[in-house]
């Protein structure tokens, strides 16, 4: 038989337990408690493609500020350029996901020019990197953008070319391959760089266009090393990295100066080993991050820059600065995230 003092004392555990239990069990205190943790906002990003290291280093941006903001991110990517239809689709997968925003790389600057609302309802929408152009009834979802006059870039290629090759010095005959030719920031580059180059004594000897593919620059770059007296190849990053190896390859590294209209991983080799002569960067991490923090400033009612920017950096073998590289280029052993959920 127990004592009166220990019976008591079980009494009392076992009323605690049924108390705890029955608190446990209460719907308005479960609701209570998952109240407690804050939902994280679900941010759906879409990029023209991955193929090269300019969007994947825009990536590591966004993923490293979506993990310190705590939000969850969704990456989907187009494929290239010429693929509105399926980034159209993709638009339509982020609402369907859940999306609370969306950050838009658009494959071309009028592609949603008067239907953006069809494609993602409500759901605000931040440009990043491209410019996207909308219609004055299309604002309304267009919440922020992120990215450089790309006109710039151009301009500060041409303004290198230029500095070294002025007006009666003797014809620079060049080779451009800049890219698609009416896609992503290859427009307002090739603007740029007329414009700049417009006093000297460059001139322009072949165009090639061709969308950012590895292979179908490779074809051109193979293309221009044949043409007779090019002095310099002026193109996208794509194109320069090809360009690095097939000049080694045809012995003529010497004969062609290259230039990159953007940075990337290998160009920024080829600077470091005095193969390419010129790129600026429009720094792809940071861009990435400040497109997220728009977001996430947007979703929490905080105030933000509705048009961000970076600086964009003149880059030649003699000006690396190490911060400049970080705010612009992934780490080499990163590879791409297409889902963040910390």
């Amino acid at each position: 038989m127990l004592s009166k003092p220990f019976a008591s004392k079980c009494l009392l555990s076992l009323l605690a337990i049924m108390a705890s239990s029955a608190h446990a069990d209460d719907p308005m205190n479960s609701e209570k408690m998952s109240d407690s943790k804050p939902n994280k906002e679900k941010i759906c990003a879409i990029y023209p493609h991955l193929k090269d290291s300019y969007w994947l280093s825009v990536n590591y941006g966004m993923v490293s500020e979506a993990e310190k903001q705590q939000v969850e991110l969704r990456v989907l990517e187009a494929g290239g350029y010429p693929n509105i239809g399926k980034q159209a689709s993709q638009l339509v997968l982020c609402t369907k996901w859940g999306a609370e925003a969306i950050i838009l790389g658009t494959v071309s600057p009028d592609a949603y020019h008067d239907n953006l609302s069809d494609w993602v309802g409500n759901t605000p929408v931040f440009a990043t990197v491209n410019e996207l152009t909308v219609s004055k009834e299309q604002q309304k979802v267009l919440k922020g953008t992120v990215g450089v006059d790309w006109y710039e870039m151009g301009f500060q290629v041409g303004e290198f070319l230029a500095k070294r090759h002025p007006k009666g010095s003797g014809k620079t005959s060049i080779a451009l391959l800049l890219g698609p030719q009416s896609s992503g920031g290859t427009k307002p580059v090739a603007l740029g760089f007329y414009d700049a180059i417009k006093s000297s004594d460059v001139e322009i000897e072949v165009s090639y266009w061709a969308d950012n593919d590895k292979e179908l620059q490779r074809n051109l770059v193979q293309q221009v090393i044949d043409e007779p007296d090019i002095q310099y190849i002026v193109g996208s990053a794509v194109a320069i990295e090809a360009a690095i190896s097939e000049l080694r390859a045809a012995g003529k590294t010497e004969e062609i100066g290259l230039i990159s209209s953007y940075l990337s991983h290998g160009t920024y080799r080829g600077l470091l080993r005095n193969k390419v002569l010129f790129a600026p960067t429009d720094k792809m991490v940071e861009q990435g991050r400040l497109s997220v923090k728009q977001a996430v400033s947007y979703l929490r009612d905080q105030p933000y820059e509705i048009h961000s920017a970076p600086t964009i950096e003149a880059l030649t073998p003699a000006t690396l600065k190490d911060q400049i590289i970080a705010d612009s280029l992934s780490p080499s052993e990163f590879r791409p995230v297409f889902s963040v959920n910390p």
